[in-house]
């Protein structure tokens, strides 16, 4: 399937500033895929994988790069490789210190190489005390595929192009909107994982779809039991399983006292930590006062927790394909929570960082909010065709915006400075408003 993230991989392929990839994203979400597809685009390309061969990790016990690169050749043998234009992979690469530690050596004393590193939960191992230095590798995040990666994959590539391209809120025809809404309840049932959408396109059932989804989930419940310590696993499980009915409820803020009787922020915080780490979990952080710097308004106590996938999120809550796919309950089900989490990892995969906005006494509550330049911008999320909203007046009589937006299942519409975006284009927030706008 064709990924966006092909087209980032070759600009670091061109970039003269080159430094060492490490690739970083969720386990199955197609890392070692598109590094290999990636490595089509190269002469000749050596592909490592340290957890399906740990005698790997003794090639990498010296610092120089030259002496690695040796090893390798030995160890693979055939022709003496050529390592000018020469993509080097390192897989699962978390598992192995010293080759990540490798990759400092590589930016500072072995520049024509090409060096790109993977790895499941290598966040985890990211986010630990012994890291390597900062500034001497590049990083690109893989998520699920996008909604518009979503179309391509269902050969839609016009639909795609069509909306990347308007520059404006004009109404599209009544049945192409009808047709975009209704493949974002497919996406919201598929979601963006590599294998259910392979499933998906390919023309399996949707309860096919569905067993692949939770054999994920259940291999991310046995990723807890495998890699993370003993004390935290019970913790991740209830955690992880929350995540649907926090989302479900009227106030989607994460709360301690849902996992269990007397539970406390400073007993699971941990447990958070390592699943947004694993970029299992997304977290939005509530701000009262949209100021900029956004990341300093925001309130550490206070939160959301969605998962990385609607789809997965879809298949925690146990609902069948007919009450998802019937009218506009998709949007509608666990008060929007699949529509949410739709619209957060959207705009995560798009780069966007996770805020929301909650007035100081809670009677009123936006979604998301947005730092686009000197301009914060508020975006609602709606999950039916009722665009009424006394929290985005309340908002707009407070702040005074440059733009209002929301983003429903209604069609594009602009009135004044408030924007409504089409559930379908929410990737082009806050682009869109910018555009129209000239």
């Amino acid at each position: 399937m064709k990924r966006d993230a092909l087209g980032q991989l070759e600009a670091w392929k061109r970039s003269p500033h080159r430094k060492p990839l490490v690739l970083q994203g969720a386990r199955q979400v197609g890392k070692t895929w598109i590094l290999k597809e990636f490595a089509r685009t190269y002469p000749q390309s050596t592909y490592l994988n340290f957890e399906e061969d740990p005698k790997l990790r003794s090639l990498f016990e010296t610092a120089k790069p030259d002496e690695i690169l040796s090893n390798i050749e030995l160890y693979f043998g055939g022709p003496p490789r050529d390592w000018d234009d020469h993509l080097l992979i390192l897989d699962e690469i978390q598992v192995c210190s010293a080759a990540l530690n490798s990759l400092k050596y590589f930016h500072e004393h072995a520049a024509p190489v090409h060096v790109a590193a993977a790895g499941s939960l290598l966040g985890i191992r990211l986010a630990g005390p012994q890291s390597f230095p900062v500034g001497k590798v590049d990083f690109l995040d893989l998520w699920p595929l996008t909604f518009f990666e979503f179309l391509d994959a269902h050969d839609e590539a016009q639909l795609r192009r069509s909306l990347e391209d308007r520059s404006g809120f004009e109404c599209l025809p009544d049945a192409i909107h009808d047709k975009l809404i209704a493949l974002v309840k497919r996406y919201t049932f598929v979601g963006g994982m590599p294998e259910p959408v392979e499933r998906h396109r390919s023309g399996a059932s949707l309860s096919e779809v569905r067993a692949v989804q939770h054999d994920i989930l259940r291999g991310y419940a046995l990723d807890f039991s495998k890699y993370a310590p003993a004390t935290l696993i019970p913790k991740l499980s209830l955690v992880w399983e929350s995540i649907p009915t926090h989302l479900g409820r009227e106030n989607k803020k994460f709360m301690f006292s849902a996992l269990r009787k007397g539970a406390r922020a400073r007993g699971y915080e941990d447990a958070i930590a390592w699943l947004c780490d694993a970029r299992l979990a997304l977290k939005c952080h509530r701000v009262t006062q949209p100021t900029l710097p956004l990341q300093a308004q925001a309130d550490s106590n206070v939160f959301k927790v969605y998962a990385l996938d609607v789809g997965l999120l879809s298949a925690m809550t146990r609902l069948e394909s007919a009450a998802l796919l019937d009218g506009s309950r998709v949007f509608e089900e666990f008060r929007g929570a699949l529509t949410e989490n739709y619209v957060a990892q959207e705009l995560v995969a798009h780069g966007h960082a996770l805020h929301y906005w909650a007035s100081s006494g809670g009677r009123a509550e936006l979604d998301f909010v947005h730092a686009a330049g000197v301009d914060i911008l508020p975006l609602e999320v709606k999950a039916g065709i009722n665009p009424r909203s006394r929290s985005l007046r309340s908002y707009d009589q407070q702040f005074a915006p440059r733009f209002l937006c929301r983003t429903t299942a209604l069609n594009f519409k602009k009135q004044g400075h408030l924007h409504n975006y089409p559930l379908y284009a929410a990737s082009r927030f806050p682009e869109l408003s910018y555009d129209s706008d000239d």
